[in-house]
């Protein structure tokens, strides 16, 4: 999905409801349901963009003064760190596990560990539960397309419904994928180039144009969409073993067919739309573990 570059301060879309957060190089919004006194509501909201600009300043590479930075200069031993950024290097590493080395922290050339290509799903997890112990049990968290989505979306019972957009034509669907409780990442190619790359082989990823993973856990979910996309036709190992614990998937080929696991949690269009003629150039190439968006 895209980032959006911008400046200043939060942004209210609806005031009370709604808010746009910009932070980590693209804008957040919160999206709260419950029917809140403005006072608890506002506090909730505070709260959860709070998280966010924390994982921010903890974990950005361009920040001199993060943990991450901190780390990679040997400043300071990862034992050392809060439990959090301990807790988000251990999920990195389990996710490398468990992926088969798709997706890898570690993968920079120089064998630096970089937990960053989770730390938007991871933040936007931590934002949502953060939301839900404040009481606002229904709520949206988008972190530029990633969602973590909790509770109903309206009265009477009404689930969240989140649309996933055709790679080769952003003005239709491929899927609505509907939920009171749901963790959706996308990683795809088509919008900034070949920019994930097999960390095993060092080869771009480029049979795979998008993968979209559904599961309890935003940060899982990204960070396992990023290697199904790294690994292309040997992604079906993964995703049928994610499948037989619990998780949803669908994908769409480079040249455009579509598939999706048994039990899609909501509706799936028969087909993706044609490729263009010749694909779009690369700006680029990123490690698998940076992510995609």
């Amino acid at each position: 999905m895209p980032s959006l570059p911008v400046s200043g301060g939060p942004v209210p879309v609806r005031p009370g409801r709604v808010r746009a957060e910009p932070v980590m190089g693209t804008v957040v919004s919160i999206d709260v349901r419950t029917p809140l006194a403005p006072a608890d509501l506002a506090a909730a909201i505070e709260a959860a963009a709070a998280v966010l600009h924390r994982a921010d300043e903890d974990f950005s590479t361009f920040l001199p003064g993060s943990w991450v930075s901190r780390i990679r200069r040997g400043e300071v031993d990862l034992g050392a760190c809060p439990d959090h950024v301990r807790e988000v290097y251990r999920v990195a590493r389990a996710c490398r596990e468990r992926t088969g080395g798709r997706f890898d922290p570690a993968w920079r050339g120089d064998g630096t560990l970089d937990p960053t290509g989770l730390v938007k799903g991871w933040a936007a997890e931590a934002a949502s539960r953060v939301l839900t112990d404040a009481g606002a049990a229904d709520h949206c968290v988008n972190a530029a397309g990633d969602l973590r989505a909790r509770g109903v979306a309206s009265a009477p019972g009404r689930p969240w419904r989140v649309g996933v957009s055709d790679p080769f034509d952003r003005s239709r669907l491929v899927a609505v994928v509907e939920g009171t409780e749901l963790a959706v990442a996308t990683s795809g190619v088509l919008e900034r180039g070949a920019h994930v790359i097999d960390p095993r082989t060092g080869i771009p990823a480029t049979e795979l144009v998008a993968v979209t993973l559904v599961g309890p856990d935003l940060t899982l979910a990204d960070a396992y969409a990023t290697a199904a996309l790294a690994a292309g036709r040997d992604a079906w190992t993964l995703l049928v073993d994610l499948a037989r614990e619990g998780w949803a998937w669908l994908i769409v080929d480079a040249v455009g067919r579509l598939d999706h696991s048994g039990g899609f949690p909501g509706q799936v269009a028969a087909a993706a739309s044609a490729p263009p003629a010749s694909p779009p150039a690369s700006d680029g190439s990123r490690s698998a573990s940076a992510g995609s968006r």
